[in-house]
């Protein structure tokens, strides 16, 4: 199984003040990998540094044996990496398809934005029921579903997901863990960060337990599960 991305050793945080200390993590073709850890453990600044929404000050990011250290989130896109932010982050006045197609701004051709919006409403039929609604008329899980929706309209090789659970309820998030792991039968590598560590870690290949910017654990799903410490800390048990 081939790396996709590569992190190695990275230092980033805001205005002078460290996030991320020396974090290092591997994602594979085809996997789900799960981030994990407590609020400020640094899982979302880890994901918008991948993403080219900041950079290291530190340390070097490989996407596909490209250095992408420095490469902008706009270039990132073009590459393959799509990143669906904590919070949604739709354009709350546009229309649902409005907001799915300018998830595909790196395409210009036509009749491959039309076939990318089929495949989204083939994936999420509610969202083709609501195309033409405002994203701020929609609920909580439909919103989340659009915005992972928008995410694919790219066409990414991996996708980066930023705590898709938030705000929902328990039926809706049993829902949202399904649809990652169908996007990923489909191909696409998921790199998922998320503060529900049961629910994560059950779709999950491996994952990284992070803790002040630190990698604390690593390992497969079932090796995370199964450590005391682990469900201790942060499965309550």
């Amino acid at each position: 199984m081939a790396a996709m991305l590569k992190v190695k050793e990275i230092h980033c945080g805001y205005d002078g003040a460290p996030v991320i200390r020396g974090l290092s993590l591997e994602v594979n073709e085809g996997e789900i990998v799960a981030i994990l850890g407590a609020n400020g453990a640094g899982k979302s600044t880890t994901m918008r540094t991948i993403c080219g929404l900041m950079h290291p000050e530190k340390g070097q990011i490989l996407f596909r044996g490209e250095d992408i250290t420095r490469s902008p989130a706009s270039e990132n896109i073009r590459k393959g990496i799509s990143y669906i932010p904590e919070g949604r982050r739709l354009f709350p006045k546009l229309s649902v398809r409005e907001n799915l197609e300018l998830g595909a701004f790196t395409v210009t051709d036509r009749a491959v934005i039309e076939e990318r919006l089929e495949e989204m409403f083939t994936i999420f039929p509610k969202l083709k029921a609501r195309s033409s609604q405002t994203a701020e008329t929609l609920s909580g899980g439909e919103q989340q579903m659009c915005a992972i929706a928008r995410g694919l309209m790219s066409g990414p090789k991996l996708i980066m997901l930023d705590e898709l659970s938030l705000g929902l309820m328990p039926s809706l998030v049993e829902k949202v863990f399904e649809t990652v792991e169908l996007i990923n039968r489909q191909g696409i590598t998921v790199l998922l960060v998320e503060q529900m560590v049961q629910e994560a870690l059950e779709i999950a290949t491996r994952g990284y337990v992070l803790q002040t910017g630190r990698v604390v654990h690593s390992g497969t799903a079932r090796e995370l599960l199964d450590s005391d410490e682990v469900k201790k800390a942060y499965m309550g048990m």
